[in-house]
Order: C-alpha cells, then sequence, then structure tokens
C-alpha cells in the first residue's frame, strides 16, 4: 500500500507542509499546469497535452452547433448524449470495471464493445491509476483530487496530480501495469515507459482515438446528417470539462454536507447527490461504502443507469459475473439506521 502514496507525480509544490495540506495559490496552480502541460520541456509531458488537446478539440464543433446547427431538439439530443450517455458510461467503464474491477466480461470482444461504446475522451492510464490513490488517501495528503484544495486544485488535477511518476522502477512499473491489465490498453515496456513516461504509447492511443471518432462521427453523420454529428461532439466537450468538477461537488465543496440516513460513508465527505446520481448512477457516498461494488443505488429513489446496463449485459451473455452490496448495505447501515430512529419516536 505504501507504494499507492509514491506512484503519482507529486507536484513542484508538494501535497503538505509540516505535515499539513499545503493548498496552493491560483499562480502556483497554474504554474504548475502549464510547466506539466509544455510541449518542449520533455516528451513525458504528452499525455498531459494529449488530453486537454483532445478535451479543446470540442471547441470546434461547440462553436458550429451555436453558430450554424442549435435548435432546441438538437439541444436535448446533446444534453442527453453528454449529462446520461456519457457521464452513465464513464461510471461503468472507467470508474466500476476499469479502476474497481466490479464486474467481469466473458471475453475480449465483449470488453471492446464496451470500451467504444461511446466517443472515448478519457486515456485509461489518466483515470484509473490516480483514482486507486484516490480511494486509498481520500482527502489526505496526496489524494490527487482532494477536495480540500479547492476547486481549481481539483478541475486542474488530471495535468498537475493524477500521472504517474517518471522514475518508478521497473518492479513499480509493474504493479501499475497490474493495475490496467484487464482494460485492454496497450502498454509499455519498461524501456518504453522510461522514454515516453506513461503506461500508454502516445501513437497507439491516438491512432485509438483517431478511429473511435471517426467511427462515431461516421455513424451519427448517417444517423441525421453533418447537424447531428456536430451536435453529439459539441456535447462531448461539455462532458469533457465538466467531470474535472465532479469529485469537487461529490465531496460537499470541502465542507461536511453528508445527511443522516442518505450519506452513510464516514471517512470521507463522500456525499450522494441527486444529480449525478439521477442521471449516471454515481451516488458517491455509497461508491465510497462499496468501491468494489457493481451497484451504487441502493435506496428505492436511487436510480442507477451503470447498474442497469451492467444487469442487461449480464443477461445477455457479456458480463459473466459482479458484485452488489445491497443486501448488506441494509444489513449495516440502513437497517440499523431506521431501527434506531423507530425508538427514538
Amino acid at each position: 500500500m505504501a507504494f499507492l502514496s509514491r506512484v503519482l507525480n507529486p507536484p513542484r509544490y508538494g501535497y503538505e507542509r509540516n505535515g499539513n495540506l499545503y493548498i496552493p495559490s491560483i499562480s502556483e496552480l497554474m504554474s504548475e499546469f502549464f510547466f506539466r502541460a509544455n510541449p518542449f520541456s520533455t516528451r513525458k509531458n504528452w499525455i498531459i497535452i494529449f488530453g486537454w488537446a483532445t478535451t479543446l478539440a470540442m471547441i470546434v464543433p461547440f462553436y458550429f452547433f451555436f453558430t450554424h446547427f442549435f435548435s432546441w431538439g438538437l439541444f436535448f439530443i446533446a444534453f442527453v448524449y453528454s449529462m446520461v450517455i456519457l457521464g452513465t458510461h464513464g461510471t461503468i467503464w472507467f470508474h466500476r470495471y476499469c479502476t474497481h474491477r466490479a464486474y467481469q466480461f466473458r471475453n475480449p470482444l465483449a470488453r471492446f464493445l464496451v470500451k467504444h461504446m461511446v466517443v472515448k475522451l478519457i486515456p485509461e492510464e489518466t483515470y484509473v491509476v490516480s483514482h486507486h490513490v484516490h480511494h486509498f488517501m481520500s482527502e489526505k495528503q496526496g489524494d490527487p483530487y482532494n477536495v480540500h484544495g479547492g476547486w481549481l486544485y481539483c478541475f486542474l488535477a488530471d495535468a498537475i496530480h493524477q500521472p504517474i511518476r517518471k522514475d518508478l522502477t521497473e518492479n513499480e512499473y509493474i504493479k501499475v501495469t497490474a493495475m490496467l491489465s484487464h482494460t485492454g490498453v496497450r502498454m509499455n515496456s519498461y524501456a518504453q515507459y522510461l522514454k515516453w513516461g506513461s503506461v500508454c504509447h502516445p501513437w497507439f492511443t491516438t491512432i485509438e482515438f483517431g478511429l473511435n471518432w471517426a467511427f462515431w462521427f461516421t455513424v451519427f453523420y448517417y444517423l441525421g446528417g453533418i447537424a447531428l454529428a456536430t451536435t453529439i461532439f459539441a456535447s462531448c466537450g461539455v462532458w469533457a470539462i465538466g467531470v474535472r468538477t465532479f469529485n469537487f461537488d461529490g465531496h460537499g465543496g470541502g465542507q461536511d454536507k453528508r445527511k443522516n440516513g442518505i450519506d452513510f460513508d464516514r471517512e470521507s465527505l463522500a456525499i450522494n447527490q441527486l444529480w449525478p446520481g439521477l442521471v449516471t448512477g454515481e451516488w458517491h457516498s455509497n461508491h465510497h461504502l462499496y468501491p468494489n461494488g457493481a451497484r451504487a443505488g441502493f435506496l428505492p429513489y436511487q436510480l442507477d443507469y451503470a447498474w442497469y446496463f451492467i444487469r442487461l449485459y449480464h443477461w445477455l451473455g457479456g458480463i459473466t459475473s459482479y458484485r452488489d452490496y445491497r443486501d448488506d448495505f441494509y444489513k449495516k447501515y440502513m437497517n440499523p439506521y431506521l431501527s434506531e430512529q423507530t425508538k427514538a419516536i
């Protein structure tokens, strides 16, 4: 477990001072961001530059959507694709499978279909390794998107806190690749890692994104012409920006907003928010209680589209097994709470 405390590349200002979380100034955060996103200082910055370049590329369809193709019907489609479809897929793929292995695919084809069932926007490496660290030291020094660091601290985390170290030993690098071995990512050898500073290779990553984008643009073009294709890709930019703010909001903005009878996790400030919960199945307090669970919506009103998809894909044969902790949740948390409430009346 000590490995998780050093696997990420620390910012130059450090995570702590005198044993306490160091909260950098805006100028320090921006300086670190541009230092990490500098393409001329080292090739090892490539994955950070790639991540932001693919996000900012969506400004083009976003502009043409509002200047050439806007209609309320297309706006509704963009809203659903961005908020519901992309958000739910992020929960299904990056969160519950890639990071926590909450379920198992039958074969690589079944995995491939889920991996690419939406427009691809995030390299698995960027999400998975840092998310393991987040759960290991949630809201403590070293948490890559520590809510106590502030909104910008979380928003820029993919560039300044989430990348892996560039000086891992070979044994440490093997441990990192083990975190991603089940995702289908084509991983660098240790020699390639020393050259590129990443698990995934820039050329294979670029080809994967390019083919994914070309496929989905073509599909949406044939479904609804250039207007629909532009609309969908514009909505992708909205999601790619918005997802960077999730952990700050999902942990109460650094304030204790947990509600008795709703938010049972006491190891972090994670809360079950109605908005991401109802549109993506991301009930964050429940997730922190059961990180490797395939379901996070436990209460009757807690819709969980990610869970519904996992169950459907299991029924279709694409998934062979999954973990469901709903009964355990009621036994350990909800039923005792209801019992205490009854006694208090």
